[in-house]
């Protein structure tokens, strides 16, 4: 399966197995765009991506976590 910018609870699972330790609270949007294109799944243009789509991302992560 890959992942699309438009994948967000899907991107969210797969930074939560990839980065148990992190709180998503804190992670800024430099790191987690950077994160998410070094997910082995994800398969999207990477000028795709903008503030509205990293904070859905993140967002989703911490509902995931919660």
């Amino acid at each position: 399966m890959s992942l699309k910018w438009t994948d967000s609870l899907e991107i969210a699972i797969a930074l939560d197995e990839a980065h148990p330790e992190v709180d998503p609270k804190y992670v800024n949007f430099v790191e987690l765009r950077q994160w998410v294109l070094a997910l082995d799944e994800f398969d999207d243009d990477p000028e795709h991506s903008g503030e509205k789509i990293l904070e859905a991302i993140q967002m989703a992560w911490i509902e995931e976590r919660e």
